[in-house]
């Protein structure tokens, strides 16, 4: 067989290579995405006090959004999996556009509810896909794809709290409109990435095994089911932990320590970019050590910190986010790539479970976590998720499958 030329290693035919222009391509759409996505939280304290809203409304707020998202995400996998849609990342954008709007010109609690839910329906289309794209555009470096394509909706979604700190809490709940132009430009962008996922990305889709790299499987139903069921909880132990910070960081810096609004904006941009670092960093080292031991790290390297976080003062209480963001985000992307890793003929289902069960689980956290704060106080609520880490030690009864897809490759 004669080697690939030149031209189609570029057009990404050669699966073996990493596809880095796609891969960047597939990362800003991310950004932009859940940089929208990002405004709904950052904007509860001005719409709390606008509409009058309870935490639990708040919380009703964010269960649309990510109930919308999660319920659909896997319904969105399976199709894909079966009849792929290359230019369904496109639509995908266009109904976060249509939130965009809705969400700007909302009049009452309700219309903000269908926002939101129309913000998660984008969503429930764009993420399972945007995954698949990583994983084709990925070749031999499944964890650094994915963390490349992660860490563009981490740093969207810290990008989310500066535009409401200097431009919505400023101007006002009508000045949301203006970032209808960020959607539209990812749907100019995933109009081209649809046309490389067409033309070469379904040729690199492996069909009977995960991908570059040799994978070790599960060898029963019941180790398998055992695994999800373990990478499941570890979502939603990490995803309620998360929702605590994105939804009542802000409301916990002003009370607590009567910081001001946009001043709290600037201290939750700084542990959500920590988010998309840790992020970055995690799913690089999986492609150099085992991905369970990535997954160790980053519970019990929290751990300490997080059981800290509710006795430390302002200063100690930024340091923590940070350091906790970091740590815990390390696998984020490198769960997604183990559970691809179990069940590599099912890319979108896996890819919409796991991202569709962290939104919804995130939503029903939400509205818990409000309630509880309504009825006791933010203090306690941080304190009960301090333990939250703890249920992540089931780790330990996860099978130790896949091999860091770089430590075979010589060079």
């Amino acid at each position: 067989m004669s080697a690939p030329t030149q031209t189609e290693d570029t057009a990404g035919n050669n699966a073996n290579n990493t596809v880095f222009a796609v891969l960047f391509a597939i990362s800003f759409s991310h950004l932009l995405n859940d940089t929208i996505q990002s405004l709904l939280p950052a904007l509860y304290p001005v719409i709390k006090d606008s509409f009058a809203l309870s935490f639990a409304q708040i919380g009703i707020i964010s269960l649309a959004f990510q109930l919308t998202a999660g319920a659909l995400q896997p319904v969105v996998g399976m199709v894909t999996d079966h009849r792929p849609m290359p230019y369904s990342l496109m639509t995908g954008m266009a109904f976060t556009c249509a939130g965009v709007l809705l969400l700007a010109f909302a009049p009452n609690f309700a219309f903000l509810v269908l926002a939101a839910a129309g913000i998660g329906l984008g969503s429930a289309v764009f993420h399972p896909e945007s995954t698949r794209v990583a994983r084709m555009a990925a070749g031999r470096q499944r964890g650094l794809a994915q963390s490349l394509f992660q860490v563009g909706g981490n740093a969207g979604s810290a990008i989310g709290p500066l535009l409401a700190a200097f431009v919505i809490v400023v101007i006002g709940q009508s000045s949301i409109a203006w970032f209808a132009a960020i959607p539209m430009i990812g749907m100019i962008i995933l109009w081209k990435v649809g046309g490389w996922y067409r033309d070469h990305g379904r040729a690199r889709t492996p069909r009977h095994g995960s991908g570059a790299g040799d994978t070790s499987l599960p060898t029963s139903k019941r180790q398998l089911a055992v695994a999800i069921t373990i990478l499941l909880l570890l979502i939603f132990s990490k995803q309620v932990y998360f929702v605590s910070l994105t939804n009542y960081y802000t409301f916990y810096l002003i009370k607590i320590f009567g910081v001001a609004v946009p001043t709290a904006q600037i201290y939750l941009f700084f542990y959500l970019f920590s988010i998309a670092v840790g992020t970055l960093i995690g799913g690089w080292l999986s492609d150099y050590f085992r991905r369970r031991t990535v997954i160790w790290f980053s519970i019990l390297g929290a751990l300490p910190f997080t059981l800290a976080l509710p006795y430390t003062d302002l200063f100690w209480t930024a340091i923590l986010t940070v350091v906790i963001g970091m740590i815990m985000a390390s696998s984020l992307s490198v769960i997604v790539v183990y559970a691809q890793d179990l069940v590599p003929g099912k890319i979108g289902m896996i890819s919409g479970l796991f991202l569709g069960f962290g939104f919804g689980i995130g939503g029903v956290g939400a509205v818990l976590l409000g309630r509880l704060a309504d009825q006791t106080s933010l203090e306690f609520v941080f304190l009960v998720c301090s333990f939250l880490p703890l249920l992540g030690l089931v780790t330990v009864f996860l099978p130790n499958v896949g091999s860091p897809s770089r430590m075979f490759r010589r060079g």
